[in-house]
């Protein structure tokens, strides 16, 4: 799986030209969408098949500094899946192999009216692949 890039831009950072912290969590979000695309399993695809995944939980974990057009490479993992709830880890690196940051998000599915989806039972096939993936990371 390829790693997502993002440059930090100037606006992310504050008056120490040092990217402020709320900005990891949004560019986990972008990175879970590429994943998502890399998957198989487009964001916009599942919107319009009914299903919605919001954050349940995120956490973050600065390891260095990132500063104006660094560029960072994510890499996603799914960390544990047990069919209602899906738990993302991310590694944030610099182009100099440098850790930037560590993170995770866990998410639940829901339809468009807010109730709880049983991935098994309505949408077996990204059912199935998200529970390889997360078998993959598990024997890693």
């Amino acid at each position: 799986m390829r790693k997502y890039k993002h440059v930090v831009q100037y606006y992310e950072t504050d008056r120490m030209g040092i990217t402020h912290h709320s900005n990891y969590i949004r560019w986990m979000e972008e990175a879970r969408i590429d994943f998502l695309d890399q998957i198989g399993w487009n964001y916009a695809k599942l919107e319009e098949m009914g299903v919605i995944s919001p954050v349940t939980e995120a956490s973050c974990r600065y390891k260095h500094t990132t500063t104006f057009a660094d560029e960072i490479l994510i890499s996603v993992s799914v960390e544990e899946f047990r069919g209602v709830k899906l738990k993302l880890r991310y590694r944030m690196e610099k182009a100099d192999g440098s850790l930037a940051a560590e993170a995770h998000s866990e998410h639940c599915f829901l339809d468009k009216d807010g109730k709880i989806i049983r991935l098994d039972k309505k949408f077996p096939e990204f059912f199935r692949t998200l529970s390889e993936l997360a078998a993959k990371e598990q024997e890693a």
